[in-house]
This record gives C-alpha cells, sequence and structure tokens, in this order.
C-alpha cells in the first residue's frame, strides 16, 4: 500500500476540502477552509484524501495527530490506512477535534481500542445568534448598558460590511493594535495577529465575511468569520481598540445582526484555558459547547 500522499493546504484545495466537510454537521471553528489554510504553518498542517475522505495531519508536542476521515468516502478503511501508516512510522495513532458522532462511529468500527479525553480548553462556545443580535432579558443587561455606552460617547458611530473600500484601514488598524498590545513580545499574540493580517489580506480569496465597526470616521473594531455549516457561522476574529468602552460588544452584535443573522448558531471559539477569555465568552451564555475530543490507541494496540 502506497505512502498517504499528504501536502500543504493551496487557496486552490478550498474546494475540494469543503466539498468533503459539507453537510456533516461540524460545529467546531477547525472544520473552516480559512481556519485549516491560515494555521497551517504554524501546526504543519498537511491534508490528503484518503479512500474518498479529506484528512488532516498536524504535530502537537512533537507527535502526529490526526482528524477523523470526513466526508461520504469509506471512513473505516481510511482509519485502517492512517492505522499501518502509523505503525510503519513508529507512531501512534491519534486523533484530535472529534465530536461525539465521529468519536460514536470510531467506537463501533475499532471497539475500545482508542482512549477518548474531552479537553475544556478547547472547546469551542456556541451562541443562538438571535440572542446574541437582541441581548434581551436581565442577563444580558450588561452587554446592553456597554452598547448604550458606546453610542452615546460616539454619536457619529457607524458599521460597515467589509470590502475593498475599507480593508485598508483595518489592516493600519490591526497593526496598531499589535503595537499596543505588545504582540511581538509574545509568541502566541503574534500568530494570532499574523493570522488576522493575512485574514485581511486574503480576505476575497478566502470568502470570509467581515464587519466594520467606525466611531469619529476611524475604525476602531472589525470582525470576521465564515459558516462552517448550514446553520452554524464562526467569528474567527474580532480586534476592538480596548480604550473604546463598548467597541467589542457592539461591532459583536452589528455584525450578527448585518451578516449572521440567516444563521442560527455562531461560533465565537475557544478560550484556550485563558480564564478572562473564559470569563468574558460565558457572559454571553452559550447555548451550547462544541466538543473537541482526543482519541489515542491504547497501548495493546500499538
Amino acid at each position: 500500500m502506497s505512502e498517504i500522499p499528504f501536502k500543504k493546504p493551496e487557496l486552490s484545495d478550498r474546494r475540494e476540502i469543503l466539498d468533503c466537510l459539507a453537510g456533516q454537521g461540524f460545529r467546531g471553528c477547525e472544520r473552516t477552509f480559512a481556519n485549516i489554510y491560515l494555521w497551517a504553518r504554524f501546526y504543519d498542517l498537511v491534508w490528503a484524501k484518503v479512500e474518498g475522505t479529506v484528512v488532516f495531519r498536524s504535530v502537537f508536542d512533537g507527535k502526529y495527530s490526526y482528524t477523523y476521515p470526513a466526508g461520504n468516502g469509506d471512513r473505516k478503511s481510511a482509519v485502517e490506512r492512517l492505522l499501518k501508516e502509523c505503525r510503519e512510522h513508529g507512531h501512534v495513532l491519534q486523533f484530535h477535534g472529534l465530536c461525539r458522532k465521529e468519536y460514536e462511529e470510531l467506537e463501533q468500527y475499532f471497539p475500545r481500542m482508542f482512549e477518548i479525553t474531552w479537553p475544556r480548553d478547547v472547546e469551542d462556545y456556541v451562541y443562538e445568534t438571535e440572542k446574541l443580535i437582541h441581548l434581551s432579558g436581565k442577563k444580558y443587561h450588561g452587554k446592553k448598558n456597554h452598547i448604550n455606552q458606546f453610542k452615546a460617547a460616539y454619536p457619529d458611530w457607524s458599521y460597515e460590511t467589509l470590502d475593498d473600500s475599507n480593508v485598508e484601514e483595518c489592516f493600519q488598524m490591526a497593526l496598531r493594535w499589535r503595537e499596543f498590545n505588545g504582540c511581538e513580545e509574545n509568541p502566541e499574540k503574534n500568530k494570532e495577529m499574523c493570522v488576522a493580517l493575512n485574514s485581511l489580506r486574503l480576505q476575497k480569496e478566502l470568502k470570509l465575511q467581515g464587519g466594520v465597526l467606525r466611531a469619529g470616521g476611524e475604525v476602531v473594531a472589525f470582525t470576521m468569520g465564515e459558516p462552517v455549516s448550514e446553520d452554524t457561522f464562526v467569528v474567527h476574529i474580532e480586534k476592538a481598540y480596548a480604550d473604546i468602552r463598548g467597541a467589542y460588544p457592539m461591532v459583536n452584535q452589528q455584525f450578527l445582526e448585518h451578516e449572521v443573522s440567516g444563521y442560527k448558531y455562531v461560533n465565537r471559539e475557544d478560550d484556550t484555558g485563558d480564564e478572562g477569555l473564559r470569563k468574558a465568552k460565558l457572559s454571553y451564555h452559550p447555548a451550547f459547547m462544541a466538543e473537541k475530543g482526543t482519541a489515542v490507541l491504547k497501548g495493546e494496540h500499538v
């Protein structure tokens, strides 16, 4: 059996990859093309067609880790090929980012062969879009207050769809945001900003949707994302100046109202285990968390 032909994702691969991911009911942010393409170089991510499915391989802590085969091909045979390749190269087969449905299928095909864990730090926060647009009721009172304070402080505020007319201003705002937030001294923040800047640079090629918030005629916040399924939209990037009170909740609410209202759910990604970020994401009251399991082949099967 020949070696699986893994390769780096290119912009030209978008349609082929999305065709395999479509209709699978995924809600995790990693199953979007922009996320795959933009983060590939940071995780040595490569992909391949295996038995009519699509599989992604990344490197975590020096070890190979795969996504569960996606698509309408022969997923059981695809896992068998991955098992064979790992054994030939002395690796232990590991899957990451599994949803419950995928793990149940893996367990059905290979009973008790894999040890599963469900790390809390990588779970995505998924919200009901309508609730984040209207922010009705007592539990959203604080968010509504921040938005009202923004409107009162900047009566000339405006919202725009991200396009050719304002993308360069967003790029310059992002560069200033990077400087203000000390990203050059923080490797993780720097990676995130590289992704944000490349998202703007390749917005049309990646077919990302975005929104722009102005105050005093200047761009003070922008946000970008893309659909992951028929009913779920993922917000990948959201940047606002910290000294513009209410800019974050305002750009979030406006973007959802103008660009995302057709989707039942909005995924605002994980919190990476950061306590401040966790508190902020919980304050929007998620409808549910998109779990992402890690399944490792048990020792007796290696």
